[in-house]
């Protein structure tokens, strides 16, 4: 894979971006790979991360470190994943408490921000026909019906664990899909929560295999396919897009709860309502306007940002 020449300044920025993820990822519904998609760094990171195959460990038998390293697009990945983290130590506390305390305004910021985002993807798609049209619709009725399933439980076992895994990491590298949410479908949420927080370690090794195995054999099919049939696979996953807005509207009348491990309880099942149903069930204030212009906010980010990338 031919890799980008940047700058210090652009790893900085890349950086960021990495932090972006990360504070998406930390709100269940949002996925990362949104957010790598709205940036203009998704291709090259699944590039990068198909990367990791057979040939990489023949470059590194035969030319060593270095050439392994240029190889699997290191210092891309190695930038990415510091954002990332440094996102999930910092930020992602600011959203989580936004998530919690002001659920709408948060929701408001995302559901802007996807939004702009497929008028953004659509955009680039040159020549839309009846194939791509077909496929922007599967997909934006696939991710509407996943984000409104009713959650369910699989018992825990070592196939339902690595099977998990490889679901979830699949999910949160789609953007409009979220691993999280995925993971509280299957009923796979708490437990793997659980298990971080006592560090069962046969669980995790279990986990974290089934997401290794997903993530390199997903991005390969991934990476294939924008090489091969770029315009369809961008109008997949500009309904993918389209239809996660269904699991982003702002305004939600919570059905059931679940416990987290710290014993609080957190929603569950959520069913969509207009601003005005929403006071009479909840009788919180609908912050119309604040949520207006935090949607404004999120489609102007996308906006600036699809400059800048061009």
């Amino acid at each position: 894979m031919e890799n980008k020449v940047r700058s210090s300044r652009d790893y900085l920025a890349l950086a960021g971006k990495g932090m972006m993820m990360g504070a998406a990822d930390a709100v269940p519904g949002v996925s990362g790979g949104t957010v790598a998609f709205i940036t203009g760094i998704y291709e090259e990171l699944i590039d990068t991360l198909r990367s990791f195959d057979l040939r990489a460990l023949t470059t590194l038998y035969r030319e060593g470190v270095v050439a392994c390293w240029r190889h699997v697009n290191g210092t891309f990945l190695v930038t990415l994943l510091a954002g990332i983290l440094l996102s999930l130590i910092t930020l992602s506390r600011g959203v989580l408490f936004m998530l919690e305390h002001y659920p709408v305004l948060l929701w408001a910021f995302f559901f802007g921000l996807i939004l702009a985002s497929v008028w953004s993807l659509m955009r680039h798609v040159r020549g839309w026909g009846p194939s791509t049209g077909l496929v922007f619709f599967a997909g934006a009725m696939l991710a509407y019906l996943i984000t409104s399933m009713t959650p369910g439980t699989l018992a825990i076992t070592p196939f339902t664990l690595f099977g998990s895994g490889m679901v979830a990491i699949c999910a949160m590298i789609l953007p409009g899909i979220s691993g999280s949410f995925i993971l509280l479908l299957m009923g796979m949420y708490a437990p793997i929560l659980s298990a971080i927080k006592h560090l069962e370690l046969y669980n995790l090794g279990l986990f974290v295999a089934g997401c290794a195995i997903g993530l390199i054999s997903f991005s390969h099919l991934l990476s294939w396919a924008f090489h091969h049939h770029r315009k369809l696979i961008l109008a997949l996953l500009g309904g993918f897009m389209l239809g996660s807005l269904n699991k982003v509207w702002p305004w939600k009348y919570t059905l059931s709860y679940t416990i987290d491990r710290h014993g609080e309880a957190i929603p569950l099942l959520q069913r969509n309502v207009l601003p005005d149903v929403f006071t009479q069930l909840t009788g919180q204030a609908t912050l119309l306007w604040p949520a207006l212009v935090l949607m404004a906010v999120g489609m102007l980010l996308v906006v600036l940002l699809d400059r800048y990338n061009r």
